[in-house]
């Protein structure tokens, strides 16, 4: 009787401070992300119940490893089996080996040692891929392998418990308990009072290692257990890679954009403590796999040290609990747990090794005190912040809803709108915008000259037809671009051959402001977004169809913030398939040719435009459709977006180049896609590559334009 009484006392009292030290932890990292910027929860929070349960129960995004995600997927079911059984082992350790009134118990205990068996084969892969694989995108070092250990241990206690319990109450061999069966057989030369004794220490074994396991985890990235599930919750709704709105006439604001950590939306704060730091994201960056700065992963990782460390002085609340078992070192620590001999592979496509091994160089603690850091410069480099494509491939990949293109604009914005600062090439670009309403710094007035050169007919502008039905928004690229106005040129050809009723904006038109907003100069974008609105009221503009992905995606899904509204935007692939569909275009004359798609990531992965322009290009007769091995959701950038089409690239491999390249894999004769900035990359990666007399660089509008009317293409 004594034993119970002091067995429970110690028992409450292991539990009670165990749970005290998570409370503890959890709620200093509440305080840290309370510092930041307001957020509106409740507005996030309406109708996402689907997306929720899809990605936290279904694991959706995980799939898209599929060999991590069965993994994971083992791992996350089978810790919810055992906590049903933790519970059982808690009521054993008090009843003397009784157990809970579960129905079937047997077929539930036999499911338990299958579970564990499940967990330590998955584990076991999971140190495989690690240390052995040693997959470039996960960290090694003594953190990533402390839940490796408390894992095993915590397994090996629940066999041992179930064991040595058989053993103490004599059961007898049990097909629905195989494994503590065989282990209470090796083990029954020991004595009633030796049982139980070693049952009770690894009863205790597995108690103390969850209390540990739990305290653990709020303070290293397997707080993406709690948080994760959160922050899909609460992700911001559709459309996706939408930028949030500066308020430019407000007086009381002594900053705009991101400039310190608190500055921060909570939300954008509660992205840094759900990354499971699984480097997916870097993966799959295009920077990252061409050996520029910027690696996805440690943005998240290095804003998130950088909170906690600054939270905690600020607050006085230390992160770490107890806080005599850690230490804190920094914004840095990172650094001391990565390799020290990757290497980066020239003959690879794409190679993240580079990046991880400059993160390393580069992530070094600083002297400085935590609170006189400077964000950008101290924390994040300018390298880093304008290598971005904003191509959103990281936030696609990312299983726990981290949305990192958001905060790298946010900065953005801080360098050009506080402190002026901009690649000398953007500056440029920026300067031409604003006086001819170009990248280029062409006259405002040739904007239209690209409709001189098409035989047949003449474009017509809205004020030579007032009942049109669609304008065509022409853009810089399509206007100016020589190579992009024969996608302007095909286009309106089929849009005439259609008898669709459609006008241009001429010499009115002025550029969409996606370049401007992408680069961080949204007092730019605000103007001429508002100038390109009163344009459109001026003239009753109820559908708008471009041929540019980007303008498509800033005036679809950015525009209607600032007042537009009513009118309808679609991009270019989607009606050349809408008036295939309604037999308005004959796709007659054959196109021998066989074509690997690009997908445009302003047109796939911000507005999901998959299906349409590969519709067009199966409708004409001759073409042998090929896809890449990086396709779709997955498609790696040309290089062009976020303001990267008017820089250059000054380390590592070009991106355009290594795109190229994976496109090349499928042995194509034509490469198309339905972007002017991908089709300019795109064509000047194979000049680089000296393929371009043999595989050609073709928009879909002008493949199109060959079946249609029968003649050669308009571009040689």
């Amino acid at each position: 009787m004594m034993w119970q009484i002091v067995n429970l006392v110690c028992f409450l009292t292991a539990v009670g401070y165990g749970l005290y030290l998570f409370y503890k932890a959890v709620y200093h990292r509440y305080l840290y992300v309370s510092l930041g910027a307001p957020s509106d929860f409740k507005a996030l929070s309406k109708g996402r119940w689907q997306e929720f349960v899809s990605e936290v129960f279904g694991q959706t995004k995980l799939m898209k490893d599929r060999k991590s995600g069965v993994m994971h997927i083992v791992i996350f079911y089978g810790f919810i089996i055992l906590q049903f059984g933790a519970v059982d082992l808690i009521w054993k350790g008090f009843s003397k080996g009784g157990h809970l009134p579960l129905p079937a118990y047997e077929w539930f205990g036999l499911l338990q040692e299958i579970t564990v068996v499940l967990i330590l084969l998955a584990m076991g892969y999971a140190t495989y891929r690690r240390y052995i694989e040693k997959l470039p995108r996960l960290k090694r070092g003594w953190k990533p392998s402390i839940v490796i250990f408390f894992i095993y241990a915590l397994m090996l206690s629940v066999i041992l418990t179930l064991s040595f319990e058989r053993v103490w109450l004599s059961h007898e061999f049990s097909w629905l308990a195989p494994i503590s069966s065989m282990i209470a057989f090796v083990c029954s030369f020991l004595s009633e009072t030796a049982a139980a004794v070693l049952f009770y220490v690894s009863w205790w074994a597995h108690l103390l290692i969850l209390l540990a396991f739990l305290v653990y985890v709020p303070q290293s990235k397997h707080f993406h257990l709690i948080s994760a599930p959160i922050n899909i919750y609460f992700r911001k709704k559709e459309p996706v890679g939408k930028l949030t709105k500066l308020d430019l006439e407000d007086e009381e604001a002594e900053s705009f954009g991101v400039g310190a950590i608190e500055q921060f939306t909570k939300k954008q704060m509660f992205d840094f403590y759900a990354c499971v730091e699984c480097g997916r994201c870097t993966n799959v960056c295009p920077a990252s796999g061409t050996g520029k700065a910027l690696s996805p992963m440690h943005l998240i990782t290095k804003l998130r040290d950088h909170l906690t460390d600054k939270g905690a002085a600020i607050t006085s609340k230390s992160p770490y609990v107890p806080a005599y078992l850690f230490q804190t070192s920094g914004i840095h620590a990172l650094a001391e747990e990565r390799e020290s001999d990757w290497q980066w592979t020239e003959e690879a496509t794409t190679s993240i090794h580079k990046t991880i091994a400059w993160q390393k160089e580069t992530w070094q603690k600083s002297d400085k005190p935590v609170t006189e850091l400077e964000l950008i410069g101290d924390v994040m480099s300018e390298e880093e912040i304008w290598a971005c494509t904003t191509c959103r491939n990281c936030e696609d990949q990312c299983p726990v809803g981290n949305e990192h293109v958001d905060k790298i604009i946010d900065l953005r914005r801080h360098l050009v709108l506080m402190q002026g600062s901009m690649p000398h090439e953007g500056q440029r670009a920026m300067q031409n915008i604003e006086r001819q309403g170009n990248p280029w710094g062409i006259s405002r007035n040739d904007r239209d000259k690209w409709t001189g050169d098409i035989e047949g007919f003449t474009v017509p502008t809205v004020k030579e037809n007032h009942q049109f039905d669609y304008l065509f928004f022409v853009g810089s690229m399509g206007s100016y671009d020589l190579r992009s106005r024969k996608i302007s040129r095909s286009f309106a050809r089929l849009l005439d051959a259609a008898g669709v009723s459609f006008a241009i904006l001429g010499n009115e038109e002025k550029n969409s402001g996606d370049t401007p907003r992408r680069m961080g100069n949204e007092m730019l974008f605000q103007q001429l977004c508002m100038e390109n609105i009163a344009t459109f009221e001026k003239y009753g503009v109820r559908k708008i169809v471009t041929a540019c992905p980007h303008t498509f995606n800033t005036l679809k899904n950015e525009y209607p913030d600032f007042g537009m509204s009513g009118i309808e935007v679609v991009h270019h692939s989607q009606l050349l398939e809408q008036l295939l569909q309604e037999r308005r275009l004959f796709p007659q004359y054959e196109v021998k040719e066989r074509i690997t798609y690009h997908d445009s990531c302003y047109l796939g992965r911000y507005n999901e435009v998959y299906d349409q322009p590969r519709n067009v290009l199966r409708a004409i007769p001759g073409i042998e459709l090929v896809e890449p091995e990086r396709t779709r959701e997955n498609g790696m950038c040309c290089g062009a977006g976020g303001g990267m089409m008017w820089m250059e690239e000054t380390a590592g491999k070009r991106i355009n180049v290594a795109r190229t390249e994976q496109l090349l894999e499928a042995k194509p004769t034509v490469i198309s896609s339905a972007c002017p900035y991908c089709l300019t990359m795109i064509e000047d990666g194979t000049k680089l590559k000296e393929v371009e007399q043999d595989v050609k660089a073709r928009d879909i509008a002008e493949l199109l334009e060959q079946s249609v009317f029968g003649s050669k293409t308009a571009i040689e």
